[in-house]
Formats: structure tokens, C-alpha cells, sequence
């Protein structure tokens, strides 16, 4: 069973999303990083990389295959996880504790699940 924050925003693409103020902080589901396996690396997108909620936001390699991650809301990057370019198996360790980017909002029209909802969804 995967671990879900009740205070976090999901998406049926696996990503979670908090929103603080007009700042929403993302990251892959624990569901998405066992599908994964071992994250070897995370390709950040650009500081002012902007885009609309669904629009490919970064890439996360791993042994076993590459997958898209995708902006939960539309938005411009305004901060990647650093930490991640030296340590991208980090993920694996903590999905919830290792976020990918920071997305200032610029659209508040964005579809989510709740924890509960998302459960539902990946079949728990």
C-alpha cells in the first residue's frame, strides 16, 4: 500500500502538488516511483519554463524506462530541487520529502484528486 499525505493535491498522471499561497510544490507519487524502480536521472526544466496544466514538465529516467511528468497546474518554474541533479534516487527514498519544482501559478483552473479519491484510483 502506497503512503498518501491527506494534505497533498494528486493527478491521474501520478504527480502531487501542494499549494501554498500562488506557489504549488510538485512532486511523483509513491505509486509512481515504484512503477519506476531505481530514478537514475531527473531532467529539470529550465527557471521560467512556462507552460499549462498537462504540458510536459520534466523527464525522470530510471533502470527500467524514461516517463514524462507533467505540469499539475499551469504555471512558470520558479525553483528545481537541486538536491536531485547529484542524488536523483532520493525519490525513491522519500517521494513526499524529495519535490521536483516549484510552479508560481498563473492558471487556478486545475483537475485533482484527493488522497481518498487517488487511492480509489490506482486500485488500493
Amino acid at each position: 500500500m502506497s503512503i498518501l499525505p491527506s494534505d497533498l493535491k494528486y493527478t491521474k498522471s501520478h504527480e502531487w502538488f501542494k499549494i501554498d499561497g500562488d506557489i504549488a510544490t510538485v512532486g511523483i507519487t509513491d505509486f509512481a516511483q515504484h512503477q519506476l524502480t531505481d530514478i537514475v536521472y531527473v531532467d529539470m526544466p529550465k527557471i521560467g519554463t512556462s507552460k499549462k496544466a498537462g504540458e510536459t514538465l520534466l523527464t525522470i529516467e530510471s533502470v527500467k524506462s524514461a516517463e514524462d511528468v507533467f505540469f499539475p497546474v499551469g504555471g512558470v518554474v520558479v525553483e528545481t530541487n537541486m538536491e536531485l541533479d547529484k542524488k536523483p534516487e532520493l525519490i525513491n527514498s522519500d517521494c513526499y520529502k524529495y519535490w521536483l519544482v516549484k510552479i508560481k501559478i498563473s492558471d487556478n483552473k486545475y483537475d485533482y484528486m484527493t488522497a481518498e479519491e487517488y487511492k480509489s484510483y490506482i486500485g488500493e
